[in-house]
């Protein structure tokens, strides 16, 4: 019903630690949502104890700063790969037409690894061919292409040594529904000069053109 807010990360400054955001939880939504991925013939476990962790309250805290909208995280499930992600939000996806509004929060370029390494205004090279890449894909439609993005995405390796950053982005494609994805980019930047953050809105389809 409450969920806390989790520091599930080491090696930053003092007052990111002391930020809380206390948005309630939904436990009947968590039971609905338990229903349908299971419905869906994917494995899910529910903990009344799992907390916001920062890949939700970091957002949400723009989102929505009086963290007075219910909130249930569903973890990604990194060893699955992409294309179980994407099935967890098609399994979902019938939630929108309910109010309920489905975030995939990750990052679109991730290696800390180059943390410090270009702090003189420079930019990775390798941050810009790889998130042209995915956005040309997602506007194309391109499912099978971004699920092998590994092989396929310019320097996909570099951009992300593990998956778990990028998969947030497989579930927001599959709650886009039926159809394609209505991708739309409506925000991007590049922190410390790798770690880009584009933010798309997945209309689906039928939403794309009925407000074209």
């Amino acid at each position: 019903p409450q969920p806390p807010t989790l520091h599930d990360f080491g090696g930053f400054p003092r007052e990111l630690f002391a930020l809380q955001y206390p948005a309630p939880g939904d436990p009947a939504l968590a039971e609905e949502v338990a229903g349908r991925i299971a419905a869906a013939g994917l494995p899910v476990a529910l903990d009344p104890q799992r907390g916001l962790d920062h890949g939700a309250w970091v957002p949400l805290r723009l989102l929505h700063p009086q963290a007075d909208i219910p909130v249930v995280p569903v973890s990604v499930q990194p060893m699955l790969g992409p294309q179980h992600q994407f099935a967890l939000g098609r399994a979902l996806a019938p939630l929108r037409e309910q109010g309920v509004l489905l975030i995939g929060s990750g990052s679109i370029t991730h290696n800390l690894h180059d943390w410090g390494h270009y702090q003189d205004g420079k930019q990775a090279p390798y941050v810009r061919p790889f998130i042209d890449w995915v956005e040309q894909r997602l506007a194309a439609n391109d499912r099978d292409a971004l699920f092998d993005y590994r092989r396929q995405a310019p320097f996909a390796e570099r951009a992300h040594p593990t998956d778990e950053h990028l998969l947030p982005l497989y579930f927001a494609m599959g709650a886009a529904g039926e159809g394609g994805f209505g991708a739309k980019r409506i925000d991007a930047g590049v922190d410390a000069g790798f770690l880009a953050m584009d933010l798309y809105r997945f209309d689906g389809a039928d939403r794309a053109q009925d407000a074209a």
